[in-house]
């Protein structure tokens, strides 16, 4: 049974095993592809959001995400998260508990920024939450593989 849970400090280097490789294939993350470790957990763990972990019957973590307001002031009634995961499945679980976790600390919405358009398992899981694409930003992405590819921008209210 995977259980969803705040992150703790002792999770930094299980968080890190999920981030890197993620980060160093760069195809779904803006986050430069030489990021340290130290970097990418202040990033992922930042003082502006709530940093959650998925962890299996073993107690390892498969899976993290962050919850954080989209924007300050007037726009911080709308959620934003990134997630991340080792594992397939996971990703809907995580998603399911950010948007429970976004309405109970009262949110409104929640968006997110900068969906790259090739990454179709996250566009079609979004879409499946209730999702719809309210923008599109033109080849402001560099895939390593495939070129300058969109970015959406996703947005459902909660």
């Amino acid at each position: 049974m995977i259980r969803i849970r705040e992150a703790a400090a002792d999770d930094a280097d299980a968080i890190w095993a999920i981030l890197e490789p993620v980060i160093r294939a760069g195809e779904t993350y803006t986050l430069d592809r030489d990021l340290t470790r130290e970097a990418a957990l202040a990033t992922w763990t930042g003082p502006d959001r709530e940093t959650i972990v998925a962890v299996d019957d073993a107690g390892q973590v498969i899976g993290t995400y962050y919850l954080r307001a989209n924007q300050t002031g007037g726009g911080a009634h709308v959620a934003n998260c990134g997630y991340m995961s080792g594992q397939r499945g996971i990703g809907r679980m995580m998603a399911e508990d950010s948007l429970q976790r976004a309405r109970s600390r009262g949110f409104a919405a929640m968006q997110f920024n900068f969906v790259v358009a090739s990454n179709s398992a996250a566009v079609a899981l979004w879409q499946s939450l209730g999702f719809a694409e309210v923008g599109r930003q033109p080849a402001a992405f560099h895939h390593p593989r495939l070129g300058l590819v969109d970015a959406l921008v996703m947005h459902r209210t909660l």
